[in-house]
Formats: C-alpha cells, sequence, structure tokens
C-alpha cells in the first residue's frame, strides 16, 4: 500500500498533578473536545500506510459494522496482510504515578480477525523493542477499554506507540478512541517499583527480581523485555499481599553480549504494566595474557614464575592460583599463590605438563580463564630396577625366544627408554672366542627371539635398561640351546700316517659339534691301486669309534693303495655330514747299512771326511743322494713339528743363508755314482749337481747327514740318516764334551747298540719262553757281528702282528689324550710320519759315531714307554728288515723297547772261553757292573763279581728297582773276598737309599715269589742298572749255596 495511506497519530500531553480526576491530558477525536486537555499526537513517516480519523453520526453514510462516533480507524481489506501503521504520542516524563487509559474496537462480521493492536513503550528515544501489549482477533462490534502503566522516572522520557498490523485475512476494522492520562494509578495493571541494575561475571546466573503492586489477573503474563526486543518469561512469580507480589526472572550463563537494559512486562487482556529500564552488568573474569615463565625443572619438581602484568578482561584481581595438569591427564590441580615465583612438588618424572594463571575478581565466577599455559617437561629419573621375569618361551637348535614382564612407567621413570637384550656365547671347540650382541627393544615389546646361535652352547643373556639419567642392568641368565645334527668334521683335521700295509687316522672332533657327541662312524673303500691283484673297487667297511676315540689304526691293507675314507660324527639329532679323504699306503722309504760305521774317517779346521755307503732301496730304486750339513747351535731352528729330521727340499747354501736356515745341502751325488762305500769330504769346496760345499767355519759344530731318495709313479720317498758330528774348535782344547741333549742321545744310542744284540736272539729267547710258559722274559746276549745281507726282507706280515698289538692296546686305554701319545710313540718308534706329500723315512745314527768321542757318565732317565706292548715275535728272516726300522729316529725304537722290557728279567750270557779270566767290559754295559772303592794292595779291588737287576715277584705285586744284586760262583769266595768292599760302597748307594740284608735266594721254577731266608748280614747296596754280566739262564736262582744266588738289596 502506498505510504500516503498510513496514518499517525501523534498525542502530546503535558503532565501536572491532578486535582480532580479530570484527564491531565488525552485525545477524545471529537471536534468539540476541551481545550484544556490538548490532543497531539503524530502518525509515523515510516510506516506502510496511515491510520483515519473518521466521524459517524446518524444519517451518515458508513458501513453498517462501524459504530457512531469520531475516532481513529483502519480497514484492513484495504490494506495488504502485514502492514502496519503507527500512532506515535509525545515524549512524557514522568513525574507522580499516573496510568495511560484507551478504548479499542477489533471486529470482523464473519468472526476473522482484522489484524494485531499494538503498544510500544519507547524510552528516551531508544528501540521501540517488543510490544508491552497487544490484542487480535473479532471482540464483537463494540468498545472495549484497557490500561498502561508506565513506571519510568525521572530524567527518563518515554513514548507510547499504537500499532495496526493487517491480518492475512484482510477482513474487519480496527478501531482506537479516548485515549487519556490519568493522573492516579491504574486499577486494571500493575505499577512496578523501580528496577535496579544487576551486575554478575561472564558465565554466571544474572537474577532480576521485580516487585509489583496491584491486582494481579489470573491470566496475566510476566516477561522481562530487553531493549532489543527479546522476552524472557519469569521464572517464578510470588505474591507478596493481596495487592503486592514479586516476579523473579533468570538469565543463565550470561555473556558480555548479553549485557543490555532490561525491563519488567505484565500482560493482560485489560492492560499492561511496564518497568523502567535497568541495566544487565556481564564483567569479564580476567585472565594473564602471557604465559608462566620457566626458571628450574628437576625429575619431580618445576619452579615458575607468575606473568600478571598484563591481563585480558576486568579487575580488580583479588586472588592469583595456579593450574597445572598433565598434557594428557585427565585431572588438573589448583594452588593458591600469594608469591611472583612458585614451586610445584611432587611431580611425576619425564612428564610434560601445563601449567596456567588464574586469575580471580569479585563475585561469583569472577575466576578467569586459565591464561596461556606453559608446557613443560619433567626430568628423567633414574631407572627403579632392571626389567625381571627374563625367562625362555621356547628352546631351538638355533635360535631362543625369550621373554620378560612388560615395563611400566614405575620402573622406567622415563618416558625415552631403551630397553637392551644382551647377550654372548662362545665359538670354537676351545671356547676361544666370544660373540657378543646387544639389540634394543621396540617400546613396549617383552619378547624377543635370537636367531642365528650354535647349538648346543650356553647363551648368557641379561636385559638392560637405559633412560637419559641412569641404567640398570639385570642379572645374567643362562639358557642352553638344544642339540642339533653335528657339523661336518673338518677335511683339514683328518691326519694320517700311512704305512706298507696300515693307515693310522686321526680327526678331531666338529668344528660345530652341536651337541653331545656320541660316536664316529668311519667307512673305509679301495678305489685305486697300482697292484693289479687287488680288486677296485673293494668292499665298503664301517667301523665305529666312541666318543673320546679319534683315532683308529687301520691293519690289512694293500700297499700302494689309494682307499678312500669318510668320518662322522653323530649326536642325540642323528648323523652329521661326512668328511672325505683318499689316502694312500706308502711305498718303503731306503735304508741304510750304517750298523757298524766307523768313526768320521778325518777331520780339519774346515772340512770333516765321512764314509759314504749306498743305500738299499725298498720298492723303489735309489734316485739321488744328498749331503746336508746343518750347524748345530743350543737352541737351533726347528723345521715343521712333528716331522722328522729329513729335508725334502733341496736347499743351497745361498738360499739357506737369504732364508736364515740353519741347514744345506753340500752335495747331490747321482745313484749310479755311489755303487759301493767311498769317502767324501765335506767342506771340500767344490759344486756337486749345482750344490756348493763350502768350507766349514771352524767356531762352529756341524752334523753331517746322508740323504737317499727314491722316485715312483709320481712318489717320492726318502731316509736320511746323521753320520757325523764336527765340533767347534773350542772344544778341541780340552776333553770333548757334548751337550745335555747330545748326551742323552748317546745314552740312547747306547741303549739301542744294546737292544740291538739282545733282539737278535729275540726270537728264539721267545719260543723257549712260549714253550715252557713262563711269564717273564730273558734274553741271550751275545754282542758279535751280525751278517746283515743275510736276511730277507719280509716285514709286513710281522708289522702287522705289532700293529694289531698296538690297535688293541689303544683301545684299552680309558681316555683320549693317553690314545693320542700311545698312537704318537708308536708312530715316533718306527719313525712313520708324512711330510707334506713326500712321505720320509725316520734319521737313524749310527752307534759307532760317536763311540770313540769321550762321554760324560749320564744317569739314566725313566721312559713313559709302557712294557709289555712292542715284543711280538721277528721271524729270523726279517731281522734285519726289523732292526734297521728300530733304528730310525736316532735309534729310539730300541730305547723304547729297552725301556719296556718286563722289569725283573735275567739277562744271561755264554760263559768265558778261559775260566776265571776277568773279561773286559763293554762300554755300553761296564756301568751295569757293581764297581768297588779299590783297596790297597789290590789292582782288581774294585771289581766283585755281581750285577744289579731289578725284580719283580708278580705281575701286579711286588715290584723293585735296583734291588738284588746277582752273581757268580762261590757265594762264600764272593762274601768273603768283596763283602768289605760292599760295605764301603755304601756312599755309592741309589736314589732310594735303602739298606738290605744279603741273604741267598731261591727261586722255584714255574714260581712267582722269590724266597729269602731272614738270615745274613746286613749292607747298603748301590741302585739298581741292568747286568753287565748277567747269570746263566738256567742258572738264575738255584739252591745250590756254594754257586750262585740273589741277594735283596
Amino acid at each position: 500500500m502506498a505510504r500516503a495511506q498510513a496514518l499517525v497519530l501523534a498525542l502530546t500531553f503535558q503532565l501536572c498533578a491532578p486535582e480532580t480526576e479530570t484527564p491531565a491530558a488525552g485525545c477524545t477525536f471529537e471536534e468539540a473536545s476541551d481545550p484544556a486537555v490538548p490532543c497531539e499526537y503524530s502518525q509515523a513517516q515510516y510506516d506502510d500506510f496511515q491510520w483515519d480519523q473518521v466521524q459517524i453520526h446518524p444519517g451518515t453514510r458508513a458501513p453498517a459494522d462501524l459504530p457512531h462516533g469520531s475516532y481513529l480507524m483502519v480497514n484492513a481489506s484495504q490494506h495488504a496482510p502485514g502492514q502496519r501503521a503507527h500512532v506515535i504520542f509525545q515524549s512524557l516524563s514522568e513525574n507522580d504515578t499516573h496510568c495511560v487509559q484507551f478504548s479499542y474496537f477489533l471486529y470482523s462480521r464473519d468472526g476473522h480477525s482484522p489484524g494485531t493492536l499494538g503498544i510500544y513503550v519507547r524510552v528516551n528515544g531508544g528501540p521501540l523493542g517488543s510490544a508491552v501489549w497487544n490484542m487480535t482477533g473479532s471482540h464483537g462490534r463494540q468498545w472495549h477499554q484497557a490500561e498502561l502503566a508506565v513506571s519510568t522516572f525521572w530524567p527518563n522520557e518515554y513514548q507510547v506507540l499504537f500499532e495496526a498490523l493487517i491480518s492475512p485475512d484482510r477482513r474487519g476494522y480496527m478501531g482506537l478512541d479516548d485515549i487519556l492520562l490519568l493522573s492516579y494509578p491504574c486499577a486494571k495493571a500493575p505499577h512496578f517499583s523501580r528496577l535496579g541494575d544487576v551486575e554478575v561475571n561472564a558465565g554466571q546466573n544474572a537474577s532480576f527480581q521485580c516487585m509489583a503492586a496491584g491486582r494481579a489477573a489470573e491470566a496475566e503474563r510476566f516477561l522481562l523485555q530487553r531493549q532489543s526486543g527479546a522476552l524472557v518469561p519469569a521464572a517464578s512469580v510470588r505474591h507478596i499481599s493481596h495487592r503486592r507480589f514479586l516476579a523473579t526472572f533468570l538469565l543463565a550463563s550470561v555473556s558480555r553480549s548479553e549485557q543490555d537494559l532490561y525491563r519488567c512486562v505484565s500482560q493482560a487482556p485489560r492492560g499492561a504494566g511496564v518497568s523502567n529500564f535497568a541495566e544487565l552488568i556481564v564483567k569479564e573474569p580476567p585472565t594473564p595474557i602471557a604465559p608462566p615463565q620457566l626458571l628450574r625443572a628437576g625429575p619431580t619438581y618445576l619452579i615458575i614464575q607468575l606473568n600478571t602484568n598484563s591481563i585480558i578482561g576486568d579487575g580488580p584481581i583479588v586472588r592469583k592460583e595456579i593450574e597445572y595438569r598433565m598434557s594428557r591427564g585427565p585431572w588438573a590441580e589448583v594452588h593458591a599463590v600469594s608469591l611472583q615465583t612458585y614451586k610445584l612438588w611432587h611431580l611425576d618424572p619425564d612428564t610434560e605438563y601445563e601449567i596456567s594463571v588464574l586469575l580471580t575478581r569479585p563475585g561469583d565466577g569472577g575466576t578467569g580463564r586459565p591464561g596461556p599455559p606453559l608446557i613443560s617437561r619433567t626430568k628423567c629419573a633414574e631407572p627403579m630396577r632392571a626389567p625381571k621375569g627374563l625367562a625362555f618361551a621356547e628352546i631351538q637348535a638355533r635360535q631362543l625366544m625369550l621373554q620378560w614382564e612388560p615395563l611400566g612407567y614405575n620402573v622406567t621413570r622415563c618416558h625415552t627408554y631403551t630397553v637392551s637384550l644382551c647377550y654372548h656365547y662362545t665359538l670354537g671347540s676351545s671356547h676361544n672366542q666370544t660373540i657378543r650382541e646387544c639389540v634394543k627393544m621396540e617400546r613396549g615389546v617383552s619378547r624377543y627371539t635370537i636367531k642365528n646361535l650354535p647349538p648346543y652352547r650356553n647363551v648368557h643373556v641379561r636385559l638392560i635398561l637405559t633412560n637419559p639419567e641412569g641404567r640398570k642392568e639385570g642379572k645374567e641368565v643362562t639358557f642352553q640351546t638344544d642339540e642339533d645334527v653335528p657339523g661336518g668334521i673338518a677335511a683339514e683335521s683328518l691326519t694320517f700316517t700311512p704305512l706298507e700295509d696300515m693307515i693310522f687316522l686321526k680327526w678331531e672332533e666338529p668344528q660345530e659339534p652341536n651337541g653331545l657327541i656320541t660316536q664316529y662312524e668311519i667307512s673305509y673303500q679301495s678305489i685305486e691301486s697300482s697292484d693289479p691283484a687287488v680288486n677296485v673297487p673293494g668292499p665298503r667297511r664301517t667301523i665305529s669309534k666312541l666318543r673320546n676315540e679319534t683315532y683308529h689304526v687301520f691293519s690289512n691293507l694293500h700297499p700302494g693303495t689309494t682307499y678312500l675314507f669318510s668320518v662322522r660324527a653323530r649326536t642325540g639329532k642323528g648323523f652329521g655330514q661326512a668328511a672325505l679323504t683318499e689316502i694312500t699306503t706308502n711305498i718303503s722309504a731306503p735304508s741304510f747299512d750304517y750298523a757298524d760305521m766307523p768313526s768320521p774317517l778325518g777331520e780339519s779346521e774346515n772340512t770333516i771326511t765321512v764314509l759314504l755307503r749306498p743305500a738299499q732301496g725298498r720298492g723303489a730304486p735309489i734316485s739321488v743322494y744328498q749331503v746336508i750339513v746343518e750347524e748345530e747351535r743350543p737352541r737351533r731352528l726347528r723345521r715343521e713339528p712333528g716331522s722328522q729330521d729329513c729335508f725334502p727340499v733341496p736347499l743351497t747354501f745361498d738360499a739357506a743363508l737369504a732364508r736364515g736356515l740353519v741347514h744345506y745341502f753340500g752335495a747331490e751325488l747321482a745313484a749310479s755314482s755311489l755303487p759301493e762305500a767311498m769317502p767324501f769330504t765335506v767342506g771340500d769346496n767344490q759344486t756337486y749337481r749345482g750344490f756348493w760345499n763350502p768350507p766349514l767355519e771352524p767356531r762352529k759344530a756341524y752334523l753331517i747327514y746322508f740323504q737317499a731318495t727314491s722316485h715312483l709313479k709320481g712318489e717320492t720317498r726318502l731316509n736320511c740318516i746323521r753320520i757325523a758330528r764336527k765340533a767347534a774348535c773350542k772344544e778341541s782344547k780340552r776333553p770333548l764334551e757334548v751337550s745335555q741333549r747330545s748326551e742323552e742321545m748317546g745314552l740312547i744310542l747306547g741303549i739301542c747298540a744294546g737292544g740291538l744284540a739282545v733282539l737278535i736272539l729275540l726270537l728264539g729267547a721267545i719260543i723257549i719262553i712260549i714253550r715252557k710258559g713262563r711269564d717273564h722274559y730273558a734274553y741271550s746276549y751275545y754282542p758279535k757281528p751280525v751278517n746283515m745281507t743275510k736276511a730277507t726282507v719280509n716285514y709286513r706280515q710281522e708289522k702287522t702282528h705289532m700293529m694289531s698289538a698296538v690297535d688293541r692296546s689303544f683301545t684299552d686305554q680309558s681316555t683320549l689324550q693317553e690314545d693320542e701319545r700311545l698312537g704318537l710313540s708308536f708312530m715316533d718308534a718306527h719313525g712313520y710320519s708324512p711330510r707334506g706329500d713326500q712321505r720320509s723315512g725316520g734319521v737313524t745314527e749310527a752307534s759307532s759315531l760317536l763311540g770313540g768321542s769321550p762321554r760324560r757318565p749320564c744317569g739314566r732317565k725313566g721312559s713313559p714307554y709302557h712294557t709289555g706292548q712292542l715284543h711280538p715275535a721277528v721271524r729270523v728272516a726279517d731281522l734285519l728288515q726289523h732292526i734297521n726300522q728300530m733304528k730310525t729316529a736316532e735309534g729310539y725304537g730300541f730305547k723304547q723297547e729297552y725301556e719296556s722290557f718286563f722289569e725283573g728279567w735275567d739277562a744271561t750270557k755264554k760263559k768265558d772261553k778261559v775260566k776265571g779270566s776277568r773279561p773286559e767290559p763293554s762300554p755300553a754295559y761296564d756301568r751295569h757292573r757293581v764297581k768297588l772303592p779299590p783297596m790297597l794292595g789290590g789292582p782288581d779291588a774294585d771289581y766283585i763279581n755281581a750285577n744289579y737287576i731289578d725284580i719283580r715277584i708278580n705281575r701286579e705285586g711286588y715290584h723293585r728297582s735296583n734291588h738284588f744284586i746277582a752273581t757268580q760262583g762261590e757265594v762264600l769266595t764272593v762274601l768273603a773276598g768283596g763283602l768289605g768292599h760292599v760295605r764301603g760302597h755304601q756312599d755309592h748307594a741309589g736314589e732310594d737309599g735303602d739298606s738290605g740284608r744279603v741273604c741267598r735266594a731261591h727261586l722255584c721254577p714255574g714260581a712267582e715269589r722269590l724266597l729269602c731266608p731272614a738270615r745274613g748280614p746286613t749292607v747298603p747296596l748301590h741302585s739298581m742298572a741292568r747286568a753287565r754280566r748277567p747269570l746263566p739262564r738256567h742258572r738264575t736262582a738255584s739252591l745250590h749255596p756254594a754257586r750262585e744266588g740273589l741277594y735283596p738289596t
């Protein structure tokens, strides 16, 4: 609708204190109205249309629905729905209680609502706000009266505005008449007392209490009206008396945006009451602008400084507090603070905290929001303890699955920590290598699997907890992995000594036994042979050995035959991988005939002349001869440990000098150049087939070796012998003295010389012993030369018999160490040992080389050689070969055999050709003769026809050394001629220093006990050595009192 259609009535009242009931101001809209009551009103210019002022009298042409009279009217049918028209009274100031009275008309013929009639009260030109009273609908074709009680107080002014709002029905009429300002209280509307301002802190509930005087209708509504127009219903209405009541309004959790002017309004059909505006003051609690400052941090405390100089919000500040919490924790604590610095106690180590400052102003809810937080972390503390509960979850051969108790913060006392699992174990059979590993666990992990471990090995494990402030180590726990199949035996650990018809094989435990070795399995089979009579491949044979037996002697093999050996170990889990090796039995090395070799032919300061004899080839012809010169030193350089003293690698003098070696080849001779024995001068300054024979240095001692070599089908066998020794010049000024080692070797050579003669008669003695069933052996001693050339070399069968005996002896031993010593002792005794691909024979020393040299007497040393193990019968046809074999390794075989004869045997000798003649003592055995101190007038006073012997009553019983003297001749004569000398020989007693009795003893044939009557004088005797002149075999223990006897010491 056009704005020109809007009707605005403005009424201005001059309020005066009424003295009568006449209205102080008003507007009746009659032409003949009272001039004392001015009617001032105006129509608004911003509305949609204007009110119409009409005058309808009888006879006036007007709609029948309108009543007669003068008034303001709005025809709803002439305006659009929602259009408004305002009539505004001018501003009024209340000096006393007054009442605004008015009449209204709302009617529609068909009962539809013409619109809404509303009243607004605007204070001090402010916004209209919400209507304080309104009426809508059709209320009949008549006028209705209502009142408006406005309680505003000076100096405030207010204006009353009437509004007509067109309804959607657009039918009927709205009228307004008799707007009067009465100077007394309203009878139909209550009057409110002064409403005071309310101040609250933001976030708190605000409460307005409106006190009203008058009567409240039952249908009356009480509202709290905001100046902006919002309405809040009353929370409660309490009647204090029949004409006074209290309405309470609550505003929940007010904020700064809700700060405004509020007033109380009562609404009823008969009128409305309006209070003055009161202000809702919302104060913002103070909040610091800056966070607090950290001064120092520890594991359980933080020291901070408050920053409260700048704040956001309203004051005054009446209290300061510190609020702190874990950054990820649900709890918070508040501590009141009176100083600018504060120390927070009892905090958790390595924990992040948020620390804020709280400020409080007066009033409820005056504590502001926490200020910006200081985010700080305490330091870590030392771990409480090490991880516990380390145990295995599963054990396998090569891995361990371990578990332990999970770690909590109460143990680690730090969120930054490391759990390390450290373990170590040893490798190798000798445990000489230790493997150490440390693995860092991931956070929260309490289980780990250690892999790639050796089986059946102790693994030492410990857990270590570490944080930045310290570490805690757990106790070491030992676990053992399970057994597994053993690893293969290392091929390089297979060592062997091949002979002609037997092989001594030795191996080492697998480098990875992976458990307890229970047995070894050795299989062997012939695969190649140079002998056409041998079938290859041969049948496979298998033997088993105990866990502590890592060697075996294979006998009854074919010479020159290659065998394939496989050795594997076994544990409780099964067999391991086999180690394979091929071994070929040996052809024999050449042999030398130096049994009766004389002393060196000549010697000068720079040369020595020796006699070279041709060697005998054994299975292969002699290819070449070499003369080797070796410088003798107190601590001479040695070649490979365990090797024999032969020289397979030709070495010239210059090469030896350049390499710092002590030996060189002085000459090499073709086999054809030595058809028979011939002299050779060492140091003649000549060259022999490329090898210079330089002069010898006078101030050095030299050992001269003679070596023979045989070649056949790519195999080489060599043998060497020491044929001379040249002493240094300084030794020529005094009797020739030898070193302690030479003395020992001289003793060995002397024993070997005697043993050589004993072995000649060994076969006959064994036959006699077998026939008579004796337990002890007695050998006749004939030191006459033996024709070596008549012996036939047939050694294989007898040596097989000997090795079988040795093998049985090895099996009887209980420990591997003792078995190895016996096996090696046997190999050294027979001079068999590998040297690379070449196999050399032993080194034989001729007994005659040192025979002419003066030697110091040396005591006899005990031999570790076991008795009764190396005495098989030797055929006469094989005697020469046996003797040559025993001569190897500087006569070591003879020494061991001699030492191993059954103790207590009686050596016998042929009677002298001339009765009563005193034979010259043999140099080798003269030391066994009983010697007496010389007596005056007797050139032969040192001689007594007696010798020292041992005694052994039975095999396991009584056994003494240096215990008896064997005599020959009349006992009484012997005692008469030498008993005093025996007493005088007390100072020469042996190591035992025992004193004994001289008596006649009787040894019954076949008996094992020696009977000795407890008679006779007591004399001290000398320690025992083997007899030079032993008793005849058949008269060793005779009962005849006048011939022979055994006299115990």
